[in-house]
Parts: C-alpha cells; structure tokens; sequence
C-alpha cells in the first residue's frame, strides 16, 4: 500500500497544478474579455449611431443595428462643416511636433543617459518632475506668454512648446539609451568619433523601437488634443479635428447621427497609426527601464 501511495502521488500532484493552471488561464481570459468588451462597447455604439437616422438614436430600447442604414450621414457630416481643412490643420501640427520631438528628445536623452556634466542627475530629476504637474496649471503662464509673443489664433501656440519640450519623451528615451552597451561608443571614441557622429550613426539606429513608440504616443496625444486648441484657436479655418467636431454641438439640439459619423471618420487615422505601430508600443516601453 505504502508502494502505491509513493507511486500515485508524484502523478496526481502534476494533474492538480495542471487543472489549477487551466482553471487560472480560464478566469484570466474571461476578465480579459469582458473588459475588451467593456472598452470596444462605445465604438460600435459610435458606428451604430453613425449609420442612423435622428429617430432611431434615443429608442427604448435601444437597437444596436439601424433599420434602416443611412450611409448619407458620412458625406453630409464631412460636408456640414470644413472638415478638409480641420484634417490638413491636425495632421501638419502633429507631424511637425513629432518630428520635433524625436530629434529634441533623442539628444536630451542622449545628453542625460552618456555625457557627464555638472548636476546632471539633479537637472534630470527637476525635469521628470515637471510631469507630475497638471497642464491645467501651467495654460495661463503659457496663454500669457503665447499672447505677448503675438502667436494667440495661429498654431505656433500649439506647435512650438510641445515641440521643445517633453519629459516623457526624455526619459523613454535616456532609459532605453542607458541600456545600450557603453562599449559601443568607447569603441567610436577611439575611431576618432565625436559625440554628435555617435548619436547620429550608433545611438539613433539602436533606438528606433522606442524612437517609433514615442512618434506614435506624439501622434495621438497631439491628433486627439481639444483643450490647448480651445484655449489659443478661435477662427473656425484655423480649427483642429476635436474643435470642429464640437461644433455639431448645438444650443438646443445636437445631431448626434452627423457627429457620430464625423466622429468615425476623424478616428480613421487612429486607428491606422496604432495598428501599424502597435508592435513598436510594445517593444519600446517593455525594453525601457532595464537599466537604472
């Protein structure tokens, strides 16, 4: 009897951690589910109000597929307003402060991760804890400036700060050049190298993951932005994509079905950009940090 119990144990020991293991993957995956469900409910209500009559938008209940399916909401929401121009404004202010940002970020994150120079951990630390400020706080020092400057409804107010100047972008980038070996650059040094042939043609090929994942954070935060506009823009041509969708907002009546359509249409680029770069979200920020 002792024999069997030593020979059944090993085998039902395995059994169980396995049965634990399915069990655990199981719930895992349910929660996953249901908040996947959770967060992609509001888009297809989006879609589904988009496709709409004004009739069918406050039914009780409410119907998740329109009856019938009015196509005509896209073209007469991207004609009701000049959507055209709001897109052109949007996508040049948010290439121009990616760009910016890249090129400004790289180099202070080189600057901090590789070049000694005085109170460099300290400046470092004061920078990072410029992100535990709200930008609610520092809009009226900014409007302020931005008025004096005489940039008030032009989009240098909304280009120009963000373009010079983003801790987050910063650290992503100084982690993940910390991580780099330091081997590499010694190596150029004794070539003859100088720092900024170092940064150009070792550091900025090495980094591109998280060059890529900072672009596509920039991107969306500056396609997406409706406070800073609606501080500093008040021409309606000069109007990004989130202010002129505001405009469908009426005093007393909303067309929720052209709003929900123009809605659809502004997230397209969104949806692209996040698709194509979502491989390089992941891998830049899960490779940054490897090194203090």
């Amino acid at each position: 009897m002792a024999t069997m119990t030593e020979i059944h144990e090993p085998a039902q020991a395995p059994q169980h951690y396995r049965v634990r293991r399915i069990l655990g993957d199981l719930l895992l995956h349910t929660v996953l589910i249901i908040c996947a469900a959770t967060m992609i409910i509001p888009f297809l209500w989006m879609i589904s109000t988009s496709l709409k009559d004004f009739g069918q938008v406050f039914l009780i209940p409410p119907n998740l597929i329109p009856d019938p399916v009015r196509w005509s909401n896209y073209p007469d929401s991207f004609n009701a307003l000049p959507f055209a121009r709001a897109y052109w404004n949007s996508f040049y202010i948010a290439a121009i402060v990616v760009g910016s940002q890249l090129l400004t970020c790289s180099m202070a994150g080189y600057a901090f991760a590789r070049i000694n120079f005085p109170l460099r951990d300290t400046i470092f630390i004061l920078f990072l804890a410029t992100l535990m400020i709200p930008h609610q706080v520092t809009i009226i020092p900014t409007y302020l400036i931005m008025r004096d400057l005489g940039w008030l409804n032009t989009h240098l107010a909304l280009i120009v700060p963000p373009a010079l100047f983003s801790a987050f972008g910063v650290f992503l980038l100084r982690q993940f050049i910390k991580s780099l070996p330091e081997e590499l650059e010694e190596s150029a040094i004794l070539d003859g190298a100088n720092r900024w042939r170092i940064y150009w043609q070792i550091i900025v090929p090495l980094i591109k993951a998280p060059l890529a994942a900072l672009g596509i954070f920039s991107f969306l935060a500056q396609w997406n932005s409706f406070f800073t506009p609606r501080i500093f823009l008040s021409t309606p041509e000069k109007f990004t994509v989130p202010l002129l969708l505001n405009q469908f907002r009426g005093l007393y009546v909303t067309d929720w079905t052209l709003m929900m359509a123009a809605a659809a249409i502004a997230v397209i680029p969104v949806l692209i950009v996040y698709l194509i770069g979502q491989r390089y979200i992941i891998e830049g920020v899960a490779l940054t940090g490897l090194k203090r």
